[in-house]
């Protein structure tokens, strides 16, 4: 094995502790048979999550997770212990060598493998998406796992319109009024979906004027939660007969109690709250008793690691990376544009997650460059 093929150091953003984090180096596997090696091109920040491990406030620091009964249990060992040094998982890379033909030399590749200098991969245990050609590298951060999320949103979406006879991700969209609550990533990437897939309307409710803009810039319909009650402007917009107002289908795209409450409260009666976001704190805003109960709601979680029921033969997380691609290849000038807002070095990486985490700074999407 030739010496540039054998275990190596490479540059990693890694929490030490809550509330420290570091570039330092970490050791990278060998390049043996079977495996490629990539130097990476760029890694997006999924600001939610990470500033979870960040903050020390991510339920896997906190307690263990039994996988076979699918419950978090108080315990004495975590299931993750500092320092993380697996952050991040929007990754693009550029294959520089390959001892597989999986991939070819040269090509760029969308992985998950975090905020790396570069990284040695295992095919046959590792998902790699190969990016087109005709798509700007910093785009492909959306494509491993960002995108198929949102992408996953609308399947389950279309899954409770139409059960185990989903066509395609617009099902439960086309034509209806869309509301989104929350213009992160998540919500904007999702709201971009809604409208790509027909929605006769996609309103994005959010505190931020920064956020809305971009909302507004990607053809949607800014909503100011500061201001005037937004479940009553939304039940004022949808109307759909008597007694019956609100958005058919809310995809709940932010990490907060209070957020989940306004998706409850915006949907029309018997509508769906698809919930996209991740809450690492309580949620005593979410009064059950009220427009959940009262209104007969149905609220469905969608995350990356779960399709709906029944469809997982059809729609894999491979088909929902190429239906980010095609979403990116027909919008990616104004993705780029609006909703990028921070393109920072690898090294100012720990400087810019304080500065969220303080609130010093506003970031809609960051991606760091080696």
């Amino acid at each position: 094995m030739s010496a540039d093929s054998g275990p190596r150091q490479v540059r990693a953003l890694v929490v030490e502790r809550p509330g420290l984090a570091v570039v330092r180096d970490v050791p990278d596997a060998a390049l043996v048979d079977g495996r490629f090696r990539v130097e990476s091109v760029a890694s997006g920040v999924s600001l939610g999550t990470e500033l979870t491990w960040y903050r020390g406030t991510n339920p896997f620091v906190q307690r263990s997770w039994d996988a076979e009964l699918g419950l978090f249990r108080p315990a004495a060992e975590p299931v993750q212990r500092y320092p993380v040094t697996d952050l991040g998982y929007m990754s693009v890379g550029r294959v520089m060598s390959a001892r597989t033909a999986a991939v070819e030399e040269g090509s760029l590749v969308a992985m998950t493998y975090g905020h790396r200098s570069g990284h040695t991969a295992d095919p046959m245990a590792e998902r790699f998406v190969p990016l087109p050609p005709d798509l700007d590298p910093l785009l492909g951060v959306f494509v491993a796992h960002m995108g198929p999320i949102c992408a996953n949103g609308l399947l389950t979406a279309a899954h409770d319109a139409f059960g185990a006879g989903v066509r395609g991700l617009g099902d439960g969209v086309a034509g209806r009024g869309v509301v989104v609550v929350g213009a992160g990533v998540v919500g904007l990437l999702t709201g971009l979906f809604a409208r790509s897939c027909g929605a006769a309307e996609v309103v994005v409710v959010d505190g931020s004027a920064q956020r809305r803009s971009v909302a507004a810039a990607l053809g949607l319909v800014p909503l100011d939660s500061s201001g005037e009650d937004p479940a009553v402007v939304v039940k004022q917009r949808f109307g759909h007969g008597p007694g019956d107002r609100g958005a058919s289908v809310v995809f709940q795209c932010r990490g907060q109690a209070a957020a989940l409450a306004t998706a409850l409260r915006c949907a029309r009666p018997q509508g769906t709250v698809v919930d996209l976001a991740f809450y690492p704190a309580g949620a005593d805003e979410v009064r059950l008793g009220e427009e959940f109960h009262h209104n007969g709601l149905s609220l469905r979680c969608a995350q990356i690691g779960r399709v709906p029921r029944g469809l997982a033969a059809s729609w894999d997380r491979e088909r929902l990376s190429r239906e980010t691609v095609t979403l990116l290849q027909a919008h990616g000038g104004l993705v780029r544009e609006h909703l990028v807002s921070d393109v920072v070095p690898l090294d100012d990486a720990p400087g810019l997650l304080a500065d969220v985490s303080e609130r010093r700074r506003s970031v809609v999407a960051a991606v760091l460059l080696p």
